[in-house]
């Protein structure tokens, strides 16, 4: 009977150790190298832009905490770009409208110009520290060839084509529109100094080829050249460019940087307009498949590659900045989810992950083109006094941070140079291009290293809206010019830097009492993950093992 237990128990034992290790050989970590002795270029801040349709949020109770926030968290001056500066209305917030009413006419036709609005609005950036990318638009009604109807009164759900009212058409009176541009450059430069102003960047209109505008493509044309013409005679140092064209508008790019190179100006007869700068938008297109939110990371990386191959054939501007002049996962920041299901990656981590593995194949692809690339302006802020987490595509719900803000908090971070970092499951560039990130996960990293700290950032992402317990990474840190090292890991995923999770916690309340309005705030926050951690390194080589679950982002700041 003892031979047959021990037999038995043999045979157990044996299981056992198959068992383990089978699931042994299932826990295959990823390896992630980073050398921080080979530079690739400048960590460029092109993440530290912001825009939104909504003027009238800036100076309002969220927009101006908001503003605080991405200030405090970027190094160098957030640049932040608005729809509407000089919209003809009262200055009532609304979705996708705004006004300023910087312009208006009197009985006789004459200008009469009121910087009241418009004043508050750059002046709760430049408290800030950040800088206005001015957008000159668009038609006050008193100058539009069709002025009526002028407001809108648009809402989720409803046609696009409602907010295409009188502020999208060309001027009745071109010299008009040149002295509205000189008059307001004039003022500013008179308001925060030449100084200022001249760091500063001014754009004429948006998306000109699209919903935005009901002229013609010579006509606006005319509206730039007459645009700058008024913008340098106030401020001859003054940047200004254009044209911000929709994701997929390359002939429309190359026609307007063919007006500015070769064509006759509209207002001084001669050949050429100035363009200091080009700008472009760029979005993605997420879709509901079997139930299951899918992104569209393609489109949106495949926009900017478009658009990138035109400039290039440019060889004359080679050195202009360039401005994304919207670069998201889709076109609609206030199309919230309840009218568009395929809008519910907002609230949690699914944004977040995009952002992080988008922001990487940008620096990608400003380093094939060669091109000088100095902003991707992010189309999310605030919306003012909307339910919870209702949906929008913004970076904060009712003064509570959303997870995608930590991400630019983490990018905040990384400072000096880039620098070269591999990991074996990170697609490359052109098979996101050609397809997506469809089969396994996208394991990336992006590192930076300056002369006294280095930042590793490292994703978990896929384009299917799904999540799992995540991969184990086993990160290879070499050229750490010290024996001793400090690591500091921060985290955002479902338990870490997630007001959403909190909330829904909580049981998704609509009036939060001031207690849980708290808990979201300090939920909101970045969030650090088994606190600062000290290592000895003889080698000056570092080895850093973690688990980071499907959808999360991780940054290992490195002190020495």
């Amino acid at each position: 009977m003892t031979r047959y237990i021990r037999f038995y128990l043999l045979i157990l034992v044996a299981a056992l150790n198959v068992t383990a290790f089978a699931q042994r050989k299932e826990v295959v970590p990823i390896n992630v190298q980073v050398d921080l002795n080979k530079p690739i270029a400048p960590m460029k801040p092109i993440w530290a832009w912001f825009g939104y349709d909504e003027p009238n949020f800036t100076y309002m109770k969220d927009g101006k905490k908001l503003l605080s926030e991405i200030s405090a968290l970027s190094p160098v001056p957030v640049y932040v770009r608005a729809h509407n500066l000089l919209t003809s209305g009262d200055g009532k917030a609304a979705l996708k409208w705004g006004s300023t009413n910087i312009y208006t006419e009197d009985a006789k036709g004459n200008p009469i110009y009121n910087y009241h609005i418009v004043d508050s609005i750059f002046d709760t950036y430049v408290k800030r520290g950040m800088k206005p990318l001015a957008q000159i638009g668009f038609m006050p009604e008193a100058l539009s060839t069709h002025p009526e109807p002028y407001r809108h009164y648009w809402k989720p759900g409803m046609e696009y084509k409602v907010i295409e009212t009188g502020w999208a058409y060309p001027p009745k009176d071109y010299k008009k529109w040149d002295e509205l541009c000189y008059q307001w450059v004039k003022h500013c430069v008179a308001r925060y100094g030449k100084k200022e102003v001249e760091s500063w960047y001014w754009e004429v209109w948006n998306e000109p080829n699209g919903a935005y505008w009901k002229g013609t493509e010579a006509e606006f044309f005319k509206l730039y050249d007459y645009a700058v013409d008024g913008v340098k005679r106030a401020l001859p140092t003054a940047r200004i460019g254009g044209c911000n064209v929709t994701g997929g508008a390359t002939k429309w790019l190359r026609d307007f940087i063919n007006h500015c190179l070769k064509d006759t100006n509209y207002v001084t007869g001669k050949v050429g307009t100035p363009m200091d700068a080009i700008l472009f938008h760029a979005k993605g297109s997420p879709k509901v498949v079997n139930g299951v939110v899918t992104m569209g990371i393609r489109n949106q990386l495949s926009n900017i590659d478009g658009h990138f191959k035109v400039i290039r054939s440019f060889p004359e501007l080679k050195n202009v900045p360039i401005i994304i002049g919207e670069s998201d996962p889709e076109g609609c920041a206030a199309c919230g989810m309840s009218t568009n299901p395929e809008n519910a990656y907002r609230n949690g981590t699914m944004y977040s992950s995009y952002t992080a593995a988008s922001f990487a194949r940008k620096y990608e692809l400003m380093d094939n083109y060669g091109l000088n690339l100095i902003g991707a302006v992010s189309w999310s802020f605030e919306f003012e006094d909307q339910p919870w987490f209702a949906g929008f595509r913004d970076l904060a719900t009712n003064g509570v941070d959303k997870p995608v803000l930590n991400v630019f908090r983490m990018f905040g971070m990384m400072k000096g140079n880039r620098v070269e970092a591999k990991s074996q499951r990170m697609y490359t560039l052109k098979s996101v291009l050609d397809s997506g990130i469809r089969k396994t996960t996208d394991v990336g990293v992006l590192a930076s290293r300056d002369k006294s700290s280095a930042a590793v950032m490292l994703w978990n992402y896929h384009d299917e809206d799904k999540q799992n317990a995540g991969e184990t990474i086993v990160v290879n840190i070499s050229g750490i010019p010290s024996h001793t090292l400090k690591v500091t890991q921060y985290r955002i995923d479902n338990e870490h830097s997630n007001s959403y999770e909190v909330w829904k916690k909580m049981g998704s309340p609509q009036n939060p009492t001031a207690a849980q309005i708290g808990q979201l705030e300090k939920a909101g926050m970045l969030e650090t993950v088994n606190g600062n951690q000290k290592l000895e390194i003889p080698k000056k080589d570092a080895v850093i093992r973690l688990i980071l679950p499907r959808q999360g982002v991780a940054l290992l700041k490195l002190n020495w």
